[in-house]
């Protein structure tokens, strides 16, 4: 009989690519929705890349909620608890982005320790790994937190952070054989499943639309979706890994570097990216007076603010693939979904 595995938030663009792998590899699924409406987009979504074979089910839960979750877990056997809030409407409000982060993942934890649950692997984010200013160069790795009390911190990091804190606190308290890993993922890209929710992949998507006049200097650590799915199967099942975090961020590039592989590789498709750098002051001068979603990137603009994954490769074996692959194949799947407009 194989496994099962639960999957939060199987709607997500990390989410289904983890289910995609799951059922890969033999496991049974279940992952969890919002509502009945949207099981069969997911479903659709996973069958593109994989066959079921009647191994994928559903479970109505929300984080904000404690409905669903005894159900959700109930002969479960490991969780990936990928779901999170990602910014949107309340991007600019930390306490509206902190609770169903925080809240959620101590509903998963507690839902997972009471039914026996073998381990949780918590998807976190690597800026919970990070200077809590980006004004500050160099290398860190998982033994490094980021200050939550920081006034400068954006609500996005805040969230993931206070999160991740919120469930290794939990489990010090508890006394059982759940066990917890973290991961924690940089720039996400990579193919996507499906156009409904594909995440930072839109920043390459606006790219190949002709979206952006310019390119910021802005230095992303990309990780291949595939790859991210990858070091959570890996975090599951590997004795070493309970009770560890685990940073998965790739290759150090310029969005600048991204645009130009784009134009080169994708011939007539790229030809609306820009390659243009734009200068960090009229980066800054956008933020403050045209576009305020900008602010969140002008204290990161021409910082190489790196991470190690020595311990993911020493422990997990895992090696991510180059970035400029990753950006490629993520065009391209754009492109083949028919997500790229002109603009």
């Amino acid at each position: 009989m194989p496994e099962t595995v639960l999957v939060t938030g199987g709607s997500g663009y990390v989410a289904g690519w983890c289910v995609v792998e799951l059922l890969r590899r033999g496991y049974r699924v279940r992952t969890t929705v919002r509502s009945r409406a949207k099981e069969q987009a997911v479903s659709d979504a996973v069958a593109t890349q994989v066959d079921a074979d009647g191994r994928l089910e559903f479970a109505v839960a929300d984080l904000t909620a404690d409905e669903g979750w005894e159900v959700a877990v109930k002969d479960v056997d490991y969780i990936l608890h990928v779901a999170s809030p990602l910014g949107g409407a309340v991007a600019d409000n930390s306490e509206a982005m902190i609770a169903p982060a925080r809240d959620g993942a101590l509903r998963v934890l507690r839902a997972a320790t009471a039914a026996g649950v073998r381990r949780v692997v918590m998807t976190s984010a690597a800026n919970t790994a990070s200077p809590s200013s980006y004004t500050d160069e160099g290398v860190t790795d998982e033994t490094l937190w980021t200050d939550p009390d920081d006034p400068t911190l954006i609500p996005y990091r805040r969230s993931k952070t206070l999160a991740e804190r919120a469930a290794w606190d939990y489990m010090a308290g508890y006394d059982g054989p759940t066990e917890l890993t973290t991961v924690l993922p940089g720039a996400v890209f990579g193919p996507i499943l499906a156009t409904g929710t594909i995440g930072s992949v839109g920043i390459v998507q606006r790219m190949l639309s002709g979206g952006m006049s310019g390119v910021p200097r802005i230095g992303l650590e990309i990780v291949d979706v595939r790859d991210l799915a990858d070091i959570h199967l890996r975090a599951m099942t590997s004795p070493e890994a309970a009770g560890e975090r685990f940073l998965a961020t790739g290759e150090f590039t310029w969005m600048l570097d991204m645009a130009r592989a784009l134009r080169e590789e994708l011939g007539e498709d790229g030809r609306r990216v820009s390659t243009r750098l734009l200068p960090d002051l009229a980066v800054r001068f956008a933020a403050r007076f045209r576009d305020p979603s900008l602010r969140d990137i002008t204290p990161s603009l021409g910082r190489r603010n790196r991470h190690s994954t020595a311990k993911a490769h020493r422990v997990l074996g895992w090696q991510p693939r180059p970035a400029r692959e990753t950006v490629v194949d993520c065009a391209r799947s754009l492109l083949a979904h028919g997500a790229v407009q002109p603009q």
